[in-house]
């Protein structure tokens, strides 16, 4: 409920979701995953629905049970601001009255009607003198003084017993019953009779006790306490409630006494007395002159206390207002004299002149108004034309009067005049409409209706009901009652008016049939709030406080007049509305008054029992018509209305889309009528500690039992209500009905209604259990239960409220504490735990579940299990027993419950057990294993994956708490007792496998964490469990600590092809690695690679190796490459750090090593490794760089000047290449390189050195002669420059030479000559033509004696 009017935003172009200006909307629309994922305030609701949610947390996404708590908290803060009676009122006059004319919207109805008792008439008959009648209405008395006796009796009961009180000895003229001042007499007197006479005035005890049907049976006790009033004729009385003081006036004067009571007599002082506080007549209030005319004497007729401001309000005959402050010691005076003239003149102000506002009326009731209900209006004072004049005391200054300060003023601020027109009861019988006399479109103020015209007397309760009696045949004396009161609906939401009304009230004309002898409240006092804010708002209460009840006493009976609550007249004006055909027209006509969000909630009420109406026979009962309660059940689901999505809204890009959604009339309803139940409860504490009057402890409840269960009752038949109507709720339905709408936006609105109508669902779910939860805290004995707390737990409980009870954690965890001391006490008392933790779990559930119960169950074998020893059979049966438990409800475990549990069984050596249940509980609290899916994503930064980790770890946290105690118990005990295992040995033994054979990934994934970070590496490579391998394969991505201990790993287990994996696969790494450390993780690989175990698979071995291999030999080229690049001095000094630090580290390509390091420097020996290496196969790119390694190693022995000759640096780099070439065929072709060999010894060279040197080259290499002879011998058939002429004796020489070693190396071991006597035949052939080449003389002989040899062999 909203009181403050908002102006709606004016739409802007493009914010309708359904348009193309997409930018407009934030992305986030059209994700509705992601719709629920953010958490948002709501702003308070305005009339016909909760406002936008559009402050947010940076927690994420509030509970639905905190949310549920905001919209009840939001409705009740609301509430709370219902307009004060001066707001509302204002300054002015009005005569807006809504009369009804039909049964259905009567503001008021009689219940029934109380006979006078026939004994009370038998009295009555013997009456001499007088006879006066009046009400002691909060007690359920009548009471009737005939003569000189006094009887009381309950006029609820078919037969009352008279209560009599006979001691007068002379008649009685007035009887007024008053609260006590404190402490003068017994508890047991609750109140005093003030009974006066023709002779004195008598103050008689009275007591109450509740009786069994319900009423009150009263006592009266002589209490012999009097004061002389004779010749006064006391008729008027009034007491204070607040101070205990009474004051009296009679017909002979217009003074103002005091009675005075105290306990005892003292010196100057009886124990009554009486006291004139005016100490004169007329004359000492307003001084006259009568000039020969003799006025009538003035007196008082009326007197009213104001408790709340501590005045006394008197009203004389002359309609003179009189006002007294009650000061302390007895004290009063007179502070406000305001005769009827000041009083017109006020009135003068505000209208022009009316015959109903003149000298010739006259004021015949006053009423106070008390300060919590207004600040400023004090008094209503009713004329005798049916005007009401509202009236405002100021002190000093203007300022208004409090219980401390005397007012010094009093002006009218507000007159009502009498309703228009002239209706009668008889219209009320008779109309057939469904409809009020409306005041809409507010007509100009009626001044001249005489409707109320004459006015006897008015009575007025809070908050405002008004009870007129009309006198219209002065001969028959019979009263017609108007009774009225404030429209509170539309006091609450005065932005639904048009044509906002002043001070709206709803009216009835009633009739009595008799004349009225007293008006009563029958029920406590009105009272919405402590303040003038939010005190009369009838609304709030209507389910939480009885009903307002007046009785009315005429000589033939007590009427009862109720108050009808808004949700009694929608429920029978459902009932007379026409049914289905009528009920549009009825329903929207209670939307244009009171709104759709009242009518949502008022429609939810009577849909759920809490419409009451009289029956024919004067029975008050519960509207339980189907038809009525259908009538009602459509009208909350097809008129609840529909949620709004402010189109301004989606500009702003920082809000989601379903948090600027209003909820609908609907859900506003719901939370406005769950809040209407609670708000008794809600803010209160639980629990109240006093002490009693001998010092004991006591607990008290701020709320009545019978008031929780009735709440509970009350919350039960709404859940059943929304439950079995779920599917007919829009929104409340869920997801079920998702994929009907028309767009995106009605999806949203959709969501966020669900989501606003689901939390409310679950927060009555909650409540329900919390208020069953306290009521079993109280059928327990809840003072031991308080005691055996902590102090700071019980300091706890004394702050915690229903609401922090059932809608935060700390509530939660408190009851738990509660739970767990109730139990503890039946444990101590040798009651049955699971009798009184299964009692618990039915009734609340939420506080105490079935899981609880077995959780209580185990602790308690466990405490058993202690007392009998860690070694006793006893005990073990036991310890399993409760493992049993313990792992059937591992989910529902506390952190507490766990540590407590694994603390016990480390205590008792149970390490096995300990370790499974905190698996167990790792594994409930995770069951989508959330944890297990972020460690194989990488264990991102920022994913809402990680709490499932971190909630799994703590529990992994007490598994390593064991592993250290199992550990420090070996030094207390050993594992064998010679050669037999011990018994703590076979415990920790059991301890070790448990772990080893755990399939919980993520807890090996921990426990291996643990283990390194505690430098237990050599633990990890001693498990004996698959999960290993997968944790350090999983970490050596980012650590190569990790990847070493894999290897490590995998060669201990003798995988020597898993480890070879895993060192070319850091050797590849992007660790930052020399090549160093790359080459020998690629050496390791290679032996490992090469080493055979049974059941390796040969090609991936083969593989694997082909792959070490390859890599080794690039990373060995460039090696070489950083050696070479070292001793270079053509790089500066200052670049060769950075040149050498890109090449110690990662291996490079080839095609880089060739492209930017080996071929722009020159180095061509390492070119043609890396041909080598990468199989580049074109000859005439390797004879090129061949040749120009030749040149370039000429040239740098030449550039040296000294050292070795330029022959012997080009035949040692000849000689080392061929060596790592292996004398590759393609890389190192002999047929090539001798040919240019020979060329170079020719022309730079000659006569340098062996004329063999070049041919020594190839021997040293081992390359085969054959292919020597062969290449010498096309160089001498080709004749080929330099080898020409006289120069092919060159290629002559080195024939012999070759031939001759080739001779000698064949035939060893008695092989053939040249390898057959083809080649034999053939070589002596050559060896014949070189003879005539022009040997040298000792080459020729070699070359006879050789071809001879040959020759002979062929022979």
């Amino acid at each position: 409920m909203s009181y403050i009017p908002q102006t709606p935003q004016k739409a802007l172009p493009g914010a309708y979701v359904q348009t193309p200006a997409v930018s407009l909307v934030p992305a986030c629309l059209n994700c509705t995953s992601n719709l629920l994922q953010h958490q948002s305030q709501a702003l308070s609701q305005q009339g016909q629905g909760a406002q936008p949610e559009t402050q947010r947390s940076n927690v994420g996404e509030i509970q639905p049970i905190a949310r549920a708590a905001r919209a009840v908290n939001e409705a009740l803060s609301q509430e709370s601001q219902y307009p004060d009676l001066d707001s509302y009122i204002g300054q002015g006059i009005s005569s807006e009255y809504e009369v009804s004319t039909q049964a259905a919207w009567a503001p008021f109805q009689k219940t029934k009607m109380h006979t006078i008792p026939d004994r009370i008439f038998e009295q009555y008959n013997r009456a001499q003198v007088s006879t006066i009648m009046g009400l002691f209405a909060n007690f359920n008395h009548a009471w009737i003084a005939i003569d000189n006796a006094l009887y009381l009796w309950d006029y609820t009961h078919p037969n009352p017993d008279l209560v009599s009180y006979e001691d007068a000895s002379h008649t009685i003229t007035a009887v007024k019953l008053v609260v006590p001042r404190p402490g003068v007499f017994v508890p047991s007197i609750v109140r005093l009779l003030v009974v006066a006479t023709t002779a004195d005035i008598i103050l008689v005890g009275m007591s109450a006790q509740t009786a069994s049907h319900g009423g009150k049976t009263v006592s009266l006790y002589s209490l012999k306490m009097s004061a002389p009033v004779k010749s006064l004729d006391v008729d008027v009385i009034e007491g204070s409630h607040s101070t205990g003081r009474i004051f009296f006036s009679g017909r002979g004067s217009d003074d103002v006494y005091e009675l005075t009571y105290q306990q005892e007599e003292k010196w100057f002082t009886n124990r009554c007395a009486k006291i004139n506080h005016t100490n004169r007549g007329y004359s000492t209030f307003t001084p006259s002159l009568l000039f020969g005319q003799k006025a009538q004497q003035e007196i008082v007729t009326q007197m009213v206390v104001d408790n709340s401001r501590r005045l006394l309000y008197t009203l004389s005959s002359r309609s003179t207002i009189r006002a007294f402050f009650m000061r302390g010691s007895n004290g009063l005076d007179l502070v406000i004299s305001k005769p009827l003239g000041q009083t017109l003149s006020n009135v003068g102000h505000m209208t022009s002149q009316t015959d109903l506002i003149s000298p010739s009326m006259s004021i015949v009731s006053i009423n106070a108004v008390t300060a919590q209900e207004a600040a400023k209006t004090n008094l209503v004072a009713s004329t005798s034309t049916g005007c009401r004049l509202f009236m405002s005391a100021t002190s000093a200054y203007g300022a208004s009067p409090n219980s401390s300060t005397a007012p010094t003023s009093m002006q009218v601020q507000h007159v009502k005049f009498p309703p228009t027109g002239t209706s009668s009861p008889q219209q009320n019988q008779t109309s057939q409409s469904t409809q009020l006399t409306q005041y809409s479109n507010a007509p100009p103020v009626n001044t001249t209706s005489r409707a109320l015209d004459p006015t006897r007397s008015v009575v007025r309760y809070a908050p405002g009901y008004f009870l007129t009696f009309v006198v219209k045949d002065q001969q028959a004396g019979l009263d017609l009652l108007f009774v009225s009161g404030p429209d509170t609906g539309r006091i609450a939401q005065p932005q639904l008016q048009q044509n906002p009304i002043k001070y709206p009230e709803l009216a009835l004309w009633l009739n009595l049939g008799s004349r009225a002898e007293d008006v009563g409240l029958a029920s406590a006092e009105f009272l919405a709030s402590s303040g003038p804010v939010g005190f009369g708002n009838e609304l709030a209460v209507q389910f939480d406080k009885p009903t307002p009840e007046i009785a009315i006493l005429t000589n033939t009976g007590v009427h009862m007049l109720r108050r009808r609550r808004l949700v009694d007249i929608f429920a029978a004006a459902l009932r007379v509305g026409g049914g289905d055909e009528g009920l549009e027209g009825e329903v929207n006509h209670f939307v244009r008054r009171y709104g759709r969000a009242e009518v949502a909630s008022t429609a939810l009420a009577v849909a759920c029992g809490q419409a009451f109406d009289v029956t024919s026979d004067s029975r008050l009962t519960r509207i339980s018509d189907p038809e009525v309660l259908e009538l009602a059940r459509k009208t909350f689901i097809e008129y609840g209305g529909k949620p709004e999505y402010p189109e301004n809204s989606v500009l702003d890009r920082s809000i989601p889309p379903i948090d600027v959604v209003r909820p609908s009339p609907r859900h506003a309803g719901v939370a406005r009528y769950v809040s209407r139940l609670l708000r008794s409860i809600w803010s209160v504490p639980i629990i109240i500690e006093n002490l009693t009057p001998t010092g004991g402890f006591q607990i008290a409840t701020a709320v009545s039992l019978v008031k929780l269960r009735d709440i509970s009752q009350d919350l039960t038949k709404l859940k059943e209500f929304l439950d079995a109507n779920k599917s007919f709720i829009e929104g409340l339905a869920g997801p079920e009905t998702r994929g009907n709408f028309g767009n995106k936006k009605d999806e949203v609105s959709l969501l966020a209604e669900h989501r606003a109508l689901h939390a409310l669902v679950v927060l009555i779910d909650r409540v329900i259990e919390g208020i069953a939860f306290v009521l079993v805290l109280y059928d327990e004995k809840i003072e031991e239960t308080i005691l055996s707390l902590t102090n700071e737990t019980r300091q706890q409980v004394r702050n915690l409220s229903y609401e922090k009870l059932c809608t935060t954690d700390v509530g939660k965890m408190l009851a738990k504490d509660l739970v767990k001391a109730i139990v503890n006490r039946n444990i101590l008392s040798g009651s049955n735990v699971e009798t009184v933790a299964e009692a618990l779990r039915r009734r609340c559930g939420s506080f105490c579940s079935a899981d609880d119960v077995v959780i209580f169950k185990a602790q308690e074998y466990v405490k058993r299990g202690a007392e009998h020893g860690a070694d006793s059979d006893v005990c073990r049966d036991y310890l399993n027993e409760s493992l049993r438990l313990f792992k059937q409800v591992a989910g529902s475990l506390s952190m507490e419950q766990l540590q407590w549990a694994v603390e016990q069984y480390v205590a008792l050596q149970f390490y096995a057990a300990a370790i499974q249940l905190c698996l167990d509980k790792a594994l409930e609290s995770d069951r989508g294993s959330r944890a297990l899916s972020w460690i194989q994503d990488g264990r991102p930064q920022g994913d809402k994956r990680a709490e499932a980790f971190e909630g799994r770890r703590r529990c992994y946290d007490l598994i390593h708490q064991v592993i250290l105690s199992v550990e420090q118990s070996r030094t207390q005990s050993p594992d064998f007792e010679g050669a037999n295992l011990s018994l703590a040995g076979r415990r920790r033994r059991e301890a070790a496998d448990e772990i080893d054979h755990s399939d919980d990934e993520v807890f090996q994934t921990d426990l291996y964490d643990w283990y390194l970070k505690n430098n237990r590496a050599d633990e990890l490579l001693a498990v004996q469990s698959a999960y290993v391998v997968t944790y350090l394969e999983r970490r050596s991505s980012d650590d190569i600590a990790h990847a070493d201990l894999l290897w490590k790993y995998h060669v201990q287990k003798e995988r020597f092809q898993d480890a070879a994996t895993v060192q070319l696969a850091l050797a590849k790494s992007q660790f930052e690695l020399s090549l160093d450390q790359r080459i020998e993780y690629l050496g390791n690989a290679r032996t490992n690679a090469s080493t055979t175990r049974p059941g390796t698979v040969r090609s991936a071995r083969t593989e694997v190796l082909r792959q070490v291999s390859d890599l080794l030999e690039v990373a060995n080229i460039q090696s070489d490459l950083v050696q070479r690049l070292k001793s270079d001095e053509r790089i500066s000094a200052d670049r060769k750090p950075s040149v050498i630090g890109e090449l110690d580290g990662m291996i490079l390509p080839l095609s880089v090593l060739f492209n930017t390091y080996c071929e722009p420097a020159l180095y061509f020996d390492l070119c043609i490794l890396i041909y080598e290496a990468a199989e580049h196969r074109v000859p005439s790119d390797i004879k090129a760089t061949w040749q120009n390694l030749l040149e370039r190693t000429h040239q740098r022995a030449v550039d040296k000047g000294h050292g070795s000759q330029p022959y012997e640096m080009i035949a040692e780099e000849v000689r080392s290449l061929g060596n790592k070439l292996g004398l590759s065929p393609t890389m190192f072709p002999v047929g090539e390189l001798l040919p240019m060999l020979k060329r170079y010894a020719h022309h730079f060279q000659p006569e340098r050195g062996s004329e063999t040197w070049v041919l020594d080259i190839f021997i040293d290499l081992q390359v085969p002669f054959e292919s020597i002879y062969a290449t010498l011998e096309n160089m001498f058939y080709n004749d080929e420059p330099p080898f020409q002429g006289r120069n092919r004796r060159l290629i002559g020489n080195d024939l012999v030479y070759i031939a001759k070693l080739w001779f000698q190396d064949s035939i060893r071991g008695s092989g053939s000559p040249f390898g057959g006597e083809d080649n034999a035949a053939a070589v002596s052939q050559l060896l014949h033509l070189v003879m005539q080449s022009g040997l040298d003389e000792r080459r020729l002989e070699e070359c006879q004696s050789l071809r001879m040899r040959i020759e002979t062999l062929l022979r």
